[in-house]
């Protein structure tokens, strides 16, 4: 099975070479009757790399440990589901599901009214572009990350799963940000073929549905990888500017900033080549992602070893960029009309544009300061929490200030709705003075808080002034959000700087004071199966005498890992939500705790949820302009 499983790629990397060749003598001779072979042929490669990856998963519920790769990320004791969540555990995995996800969504891209709109030279450059995607990734995986390495003799048992893996969380969160990965390829590859081919027609209304199905999975997995990290490391907090959880953020800042420019395009005609090299940029910045976390060259909690792909995806980044500016250069000079005033709303949808691209910048510098510093210093300087802090969140508050004034400006210049903005304008400065009466007096809180209000504010007024926006799915969809935006903006305002937490040492009965709630501690308990052994204190919460709740933290100790592991407790609440480390423990039954009060933290869950849902009310149904 190891050998056929790997023949599958390596066939499939056939395939697509010699198809990627074809489209390029096609291209070159500006013939587009072979498509029907472009089209069923690659659906040879998509079929084999299905084949292989069913082979992985049929060998990982048989937990067959003949496989390097099986051995390495399960053992006998793994549940079903942490089992095939292994399949993307790993390096080698994780790109063979790349693949397959970017297969699979090719080939029903191929199927859709959108695809077949394009003009004929069109396609041939879009299969050009695409199979040379598909081979790459399909020569990374038969050279440097084969999944299929035989182990001989089989070991009876594998090494098991990180236990930081082993949450709900991680069974979704990777799948649906290489879902977000592999969706941007084919607008990317459209956009470049459309620039290349100088064809008319409109890529971006085309491509509009897969751009933001895309945009969601990505978001999807960037939100539960927050609600993993605060739950399962125990650290209290959701996003601590680690270089895996920038890897998946950098491209969804250039993604988002995409959307609005696409906005302008098709309403003004405007920003087209801009637009191309905004997909094309996106796409590759999802696989410098997948460069700072497979290539060794950023230290992370959570990142994959050095495995001989960072030179390729270096090289194949290099290249992208370069054949993304060739495209665009080569192709016939758009006929677009000129943008607006800036004090119009397609004036503060580029600014807010350049707002998302900003931020990008920063991340992806300050990810990657510690290779950039050795450029003038022997020993590498990194940039903490601190830095993002100062330079992001500020940067973040003011975006979210704009969504309040953009909706209420014209078009093309002018105010839409005066009293709208008034109102909104006297929203903000009521915050501003309420939230500083209410005790909050960080600056840039107040000011994040303010803005959040004044935005959720913004939306409703929106729709109570504006009839004909409650007649549109769209409009919900769009201002539904920025709405889910303003309410994630609200929690992060208060749940990180307003964070109180202490530890402390106790013995049964006693307690600490936190907050105004009281923490005793009742007692511990201990419990053992096959896969572990855990240590489980209880905590009770009360607050003026009245019982809150019981918080239930564990310390684990998997089989095949030495060191414990925390498992965070929490009492959820929309104002205060309270969470629970055990830190340690002793045979005295005396334990170590940290205990974490955090304000409006499940704001950015709820906010992150509508994030995800509110975008497929702007998908184009069948027969849609």
């Amino acid at each position: 099975m190891h050998l056929t499983a790997y023949l599958g790629l390596l066939f499939a990397l056939l395939a697509c070479l010699f198809l990627a060749g074809y489209a390029a003598l096609a291209a070159w001779k500006d013939q587009d009757h072979g498509l029907v072979i472009l089209e069923r042929g690659f659906l040879l490669p998509a079929f084999l790399v299905l084949v292989s990856s069913g082979l992985l998963t049929a060998a990982l519920l048989a937990k067959d440990f003949s496989f390097l790769y099986i051995y390495e990320h399960v053992d006998r004791v793994l549940s079903p589901f942490y089992t095939v969540s292994a399949f993307w555990a790993g390096r080698e995995g994780s790109l063979l599901f790349w693949s397959l996800a970017m297969m699979v969504l090719g080939a029903i891209f191929a199927q859709t009214p959108g695809y077949r709109s394009l003009a004929g030279r069109t396609k041939v450059f879009y299969w050009l572009f695409f199979l040379t995607v598909q081979a790459f990734f399909l020569l990374l995986l038969t050279c440097w990350s084969n999944p299929f390495i035989e182990v001989v003799p089989a070991p009876a048992d594998g090494q098991g799963l990180n236990p930081l893996l082993q949450n709900p969380g991680m069974i979704f969160h990777p799948p649906l940000l290489f879902l977000g990965y592999a969706g941007f390829a084919i607008p990317a590859c459209v956009a470049l073929a459309a620039a290349i081919a100088s064809e008319p027609g409109s890529w971006i209304k085309i491509c509009r549905n897969i751009n933001l199905l895309s945009w969601v999975f990505l978001t999807a997995g960037i939100v539960l990888g927050g609600w993993w990290s605060y739950m399962e490391l125990g650290w209290g907090g959701y996003w601590a500017w680690d270089p895996v959880e920038n890897a998946s953020l950098i491209p969804w800042f250039s993604a988002t900033a995409f959307l609005h420019t696409a906005h302008i395009e098709v309403r003004r005609g405007a920003l087209a080549r801009t637009n191309v090299l905004l997909m094309a940029l996106t796409f590759l910045l999802c696989v410098f992602g997948t460069y700072l976390v497979r290539s060794g060259v950023i230290e992370s909690l959570h990142a994959f070893g050095e495995g001989g792909v960072g030179s390729p995806l270096m090289l194949f980044m290099l290249g992208g960029l370069g054949i993304s500016v060739l495209a665009v250069l080569a192709g016939d000079r758009p006929v677009y009309r000129a943008l607006s005033d800036m004090w119009s709303r397609q004036g503060l949808l580029l600014v807010a544009s350049w707002f998302f691209l900003a931020l990008g910048l920063v991340v992806a510098m300050a990810t990657m300061w510690p290779v950039i510093s050795k450029l003038w210093s022997a020993t590498s300087v990194g940039l903490g929490p601190e830095f993002y802090n100062r330079v992001c969140v500020p940067l973040l508050s003011l975006l979210v200030l704009l969504f309040c004034l953009c909706p209420w400006l014209d078009w093309k210049v002018g105010l839409r709705e005066k009293r709208g903005l008034i109102a909104t304008g006297a929203v903000f400065v009521l915050s501003l003075a309420g939230f500083a009466l209410a005790g909050v007096t960080k600056p840039v809180a107040l000011f994040s808080a303010a803005a959040a209000v004044t935005a959720m504010a913004s939306c409703v007024l929106l729709f109570a002034l504006l009839p004909q926006l409650r007649r549109s799915r769209h409009s919900f969809g769009a201002y539904g959000v920025h709405l889910a935006v303003a309410v994630m903006a609200l929690g992060i305002a208060f749940s990180g700087p307003y964070k109180v937490e202490q530890e402390a040492a106790l013995s049964p009965g006693q307690s600490l004071d936190l907050s105004g709630y009281t923490v005793t501690f009742l007692g511990t308990e201990q419990e053992r199966t096959s896969a572990l052994s855990l240590v489980r204190a209880s905590l009770r919460v009360t607050r003026d005498g009245k019982e809150v709740g019981v918080l239930l933290p564990e310390r684990r100790l998997y089989r095949n890992f030495p060191q414990p592991f925390a498992e965070a407790a929490v009492l959820p609440g929309l104002g205060d939500e309270l969470y629970a480390t055990l830190l340690g423990f002793n045979d005295e039954t005396n334990v170590s705790i940290k205990i974490s009060v955090n304000p409006l933290v499940n704001w950015v869950w709820i906010g992150g949820t509508l994030l995800c849902l509110a975008p497929l009310l702007l998908l184009r149904r069948k027969g849609e302009a």
